[in-house]
């Protein structure tokens, strides 16, 4: 099998999967909180309130009536720790829903996760075989969507249409910024992953605002920068950003965004065309060399 190959039918795949995301369950009133981990985590931020999973158990007492877990394959320990010590942090207190519950977004219709859960929502026909997972996020963030009353059924439409559009070239870079606010911040997020997890750049996330306090020290002509540009005061901000890291010299592109499950497609892209310029295979994600296999080993 050719370097890549999972990852890229996967990111060839979103377009089907995401016209088969469940649209007919919606989400109770109440107070809703998601949480996950890694890119799971990225995918719950776009639904609202949202706790990494340790920071959650962390500090379960929470004022929240529905706990919303993403996990693609329901299995992940700390996600079900958090669910478990929200859960018990709430034992007996008063909802007007009656009773505080918990839902997964899932791949899998059955796990450890979805044990615990009052409500699975399988979101993709399958479960993704590439490390460098993509279509199982993007099919999350519709997912959710869908269960808070969007409209996601021009995704699969759109996501086509960026997949046969033009992409962001390859270049040498080895430092690699992106930049976002509000909606665009969970992109920012998990596009500086794949291109961690499947280019192994030291790539940073930075949400705009923040970007422009401080950290423009740490950059330079050698840092590839994308701001993601959003909309209203987020998009004049976001302007401001790439015109101080174009006078710093760093060659910067500011993206245009429309859905988290859309913008990201590009950053997808652009992992796995870095990869294959750089001979590395972005699926195992570096789990095939011994010494990240060995470092994964160590904790759950």
């Amino acid at each position: 099998m050719a370097h890549g190959e999972k990852t890229r039918r996967a990111i060839a795949a979103q377009p089907d999967w995401l016209a088969r995301v469940p649209t007919d369950r919606r989400l109770p009133a109440g107070r809703v909180l998601y949480t996950g981990c890694g890119t799971s985590f990225h995918a719950a931020q776009t639904g609202g309130d949202a706790v990494q999973a340790l920071e959650l158990v962390l500090q379960p007492d929470r004022e929240a009536d529905v706990l919303v877990c993403v996990s693609h394959e329901g299995g992940t320990p700390l996600t079900l720790e958090a669910a478990r010590a929200w859960a018990a942090a709430g034992a007996g207190r008063p909802s007007p829903l009656g009773k505080r519950s918990v839902w997964l977004v899932t791949g899998a219709p059955e796990s450890p996760l979805a044990e615990r859960a009052d409500e699975v929502v399988v979101c993709a026909p399958e479960l993704e075989d590439s490390w460098c997972h993509t279509a199982s996020y993007t099919a999350a963030v519709a997912a959710l969507a869908a269960l808070r009353g969007e409209d996601v059924s021009w995704l699969p439409a759109a996501v086509t249409g960026v997949l046969a559009g033009p992409r962001f070239p390859v270049s040498e870079h080895e430092r690699w910024l992106v930049a976002g606010a509000g909606r665009d911040w969970p992109t920012a997020q998990e596009a500086v992953l794949k291109l961690r997890e499947g280019a192994h750049v030291a790539a940073e996330a930075w949400q705009t605002e923040q970007l422009l306090h401080g950290h423009l020290a740490a950059v330079d002509e050698h840092v590839r920068a994308f701001v993601l540009e959003g909309e209203g005061r987020a998009a004049e901000r976001a302007r401001d950003a790439a015109a101080a890291l174009d006078a710093l010299g760093a060659p910067v592109t500011l993206v245009p965004t429309r859905h988290p499950v859309v913008d990201v497609v590009p950053f997808q892209l652009l992992t796995v065309d870095l990869a294959e310029a750089r001979g590395i295979d972005p699926d195992p994600i570096r789990r095939d060399d011994p010494r990240w296999a060995r470092a994964r080993e160590v904790y759950a």
